[in-house]
């Protein structure tokens, strides 16, 4: 009996898991470190967000644009945010993609976890403050996530793309799109 609720709680757990994600499938397009856009961004340098930030890359790995849409019956708007930077973290099979634009203050962007030939995104919360992760509850509406490779290696390159959209709340509509690259940490 208590191998049968045992078993049930782990069920349970997997179930309400894949719940709060949205699980995709991602593909794999070996020329991707040969589109225009990656090759473009190894010829600019990497932003530097805020002064006393540290830049781990010589070159630009990430273009991002996010249109951030809201409407709350009277008064509607759009934010552009272009200034994304990529990290990449693979760590006990599962790879992590960081697009973030922490400024030192406060960041906004999408954590991706890739596993099994499969990913799933999180927003960043943008009211996180400095070395703080925390995240918020969206409806994805659709996703795309194209990588070079389904194989991760630490120190590896990775070239990617990314098309996002989800809801944020009944006001706020978020779309995410663009290229990046990055070596594996």
């Amino acid at each position: 009996m208590k191998l049968f609720l045992f078993f049930s709680g782990i069920l349970l757990m997997a179930l309400s898991c894949q719940k709060e994600h949205n699980f995709g499938n991602f593909t794999v397009d070996s020329s991707l470190p040969n589109h225009d856009s990656i090759l473009v961004l190894s010829k600019y340098p990497e932003l530097k967000l805020y002064n006393s930030e540290v830049v781990e890359s010589k070159t630009r790995t990430a273009h991002i644009v996010q249109t951030a849409s809201y409407s709350d019956g009277f008064r509607k708007g759009t934010f552009l945010f272009n200034d994304y930077k990529c990290k990449t973290q693979y760590l006990n099979d599962t790879l992590t993609i960081k697009l973030n634009n922490n400024n030192g203050y406060f960041g906004n962007g999408i954590l991706i976890k890739v596993f099994n030939n499969q990913f799933y995104i999180r927003d960043i919360d943008p009211k996180t403050l400095k070395k703080e992760e925390k995240f918020i509850k969206s409806e994805v509406c659709s996703q795309k996530l194209v990588l070079n490779s389904h194989k991760f290696a630490t120190n590896d390159s990775i070239y990617g793309f990314i098309d996002y959209k989800c809801n944020i709340d009944s006001l706020v509509d978020k779309h995410f799109k663009g290229y990046f690259k990055t070596i594996i940490q």
